[in-house]
């Protein structure tokens, strides 16, 4: 049965990951937030905000994962059904995770300027994923005289 649980857990996350792996996310919540500030030149009040996407980011998931754990060690397991069911909850678990995921990145990209944005256009193309649709912030660089 425990051999079961861990196909079926592994099923999962390879299920989401696949359905994920079509648009092109920046993973915000994963370890490579330097390379982004380098990639995309990322000014000091994008790399604020970024920090702080992650940290609201890490919470949000956390508590989305501790309910994963709760789940996975409470749930009925002894039958088929029960199984299912706790497929079922798992799936809308995760999903939450992936859109929780998907918003921080999106919230990044509108930080972008239109520069920024090209790039990651360009990168995702290359990758071929589909990239998050978001309209780049305009920035005013220019000095007002007065």
């Amino acid at each position: 049965m425990k051999n079961f649980l861990n196909i079926l857990g592994i099923s999962l996350v390879f299920l989401t990951g696949s359905v994920q792996a079509q648009n092109c996310t920046l993973d915000i919540g994963g370890k490579h937030a330097e390379t982004m500030v380098t990639v995309f030149q990322l000014n000091e009040a994008q790399v604020a905000t970024m920090e702080t996407l992650q940290r609201l980011l890490a919470v949000e998931t956390g508590h989305l994962e501790e309910q994963i754990e709760k789940l996975l060690a409470e749930h009925p397991q002894s039958t088929e059904e029960e199984l299912i069911k706790l497929a079922d909850k798992y799936k809308v678990l995760q999903q939450k995770i992936v859109t929780a995921s998907y918003e921080s990145d999106k919230k990044l990209l509108s930080e972008f300027n239109a520069k920024q944005y090209e790039r990651y256009l360009l990168l995702c193309k290359a990758a071929i994923r589909r990239p998050i649709d978001v309209v780049p912030k305009i920035y005013n660089d220019s000095i007002d005289p007065e």
